[in-house]
């Protein structure tokens, strides 16, 4: 697979653009079960992509039950070096309008019980997560979504809340007092697991409502949240076209070899099981 391949979570809809080429289809089977969908590669722009509907073609699976390893996984299998989440988010922000983009920087977790990690059953590795963006793709996502004609606020956090449902007005307040800029259900797990994986992660997040601590506006409603992401739709598809177009084709990603340092088990303790699961991540260092 050539090197610097880009990877894109979203919904079907953004790999369903003009000039998308040379498009297959990967049911990929893997060590941690299967993945949400089938995994869609193909040419834009000149650039090797590969896309993955998160939650399923139809939005068939919620995100408490997004198989996330498998969805990284599969991205690692199928030579991603670059991965962007694009999704679907709720403003903690008066300045964060519904229908901007936001490219964060930083993530708080409040999810429960998710599986996110590929290190357990007999191998421990601790990754470096202070910043859990990688910078060098996060600048690069946030100039192509301003080419693609939306408005974009570069820097934010996002709380990573568990779901599905929305969020209770006190703990929306609680969100904001925090320091939180906006609030989604899928990134933080995401991005744990590719930095396990190394590979390079950043979040393009679509801002659709005012969650519920606005006074001044309805209480988020899904009805509210599909439309102003059908509208945001459009200009996704153009940042991720701008993305492949400009993304520069000898940028290094900065986490290869970072798990070389990580993994504190002792290799004569790791069982021939964990080395075949996880030969993927761990084979250049064993």
């Amino acid at each position: 697979m050539a090197r610097g391949r880009i990877g894109i979570f979203g919904g079907s809809g953004l790999y369903e653009m003009e000039g998308f080429a040379d498009r297959e289809e990967h049911r990929l089977e893997t060590p941690f079960g299967d993945p949400s969908d089938a995994f869609v590669t193909g040419t834009l722009e000149g650039r090797e992509v590969v896309f993955l509907s998160r939650h399923g073609r139809g939005h068939r699976v919620n995100p408490s039950q997004i198989n996330y390893r498998a969805n990284v996984w599969g991205m690692k299998k199928l030579g991603v070096d670059f991965l962007v989440a694009v999704s679907a988010c709720g403003s903690l922000r008066k300045k964060i309008k519904p229908g901007h983009f936001v490219v964060i920087d930083q993530l708080i977790d409040r999810t429960r019980g998710r599986q996110a990690t590929f290190f357990e059953d007999g191998i421990v590795a601790h990754i470096m997560f202070a910043d859990p963006i990688t910078a060098e793709l996060a600048g690069p996502v946030a100039d192509a979504a301003e080419k693609a004609g939306t408005t974009v606020h570069r820097g934010g956090t996002y709380l990573c809340m568990e779901g599905p449902a929305f969020s209770t007005r006190a703990e929306s307040h609680l969100y904001r007092s925090w320091g939180c800029d906006v609030i989604g259900m899928t990134n933080l797990t995401e991005a744990k697991l590719a930095r396990e994986a190394e590979i390079a992660f950043a979040t393009l997040a679509l801002a659709t409502d005012y969650d519920c601590w606005h006074d001044g506006h309805d209480d988020v409603s899904v009805e509210e949240v599909i439309r102003t992401l059908q509208q945001n739709v459009a200009n996704a598809k153009e940042a991720v076209r701008h993305l492949c177009r400009d993304l520069p084709s000898d940028l290094e990603n900065p986490h290869r070899g970072s798990l070389k340092g990580a993994i504190l088990t002792a290799p004569d303790a790791i069982s021939a099981e964990a080395r075949g699961r996880l030969e993927l991540l761990i084979g250049p260092y064993l």
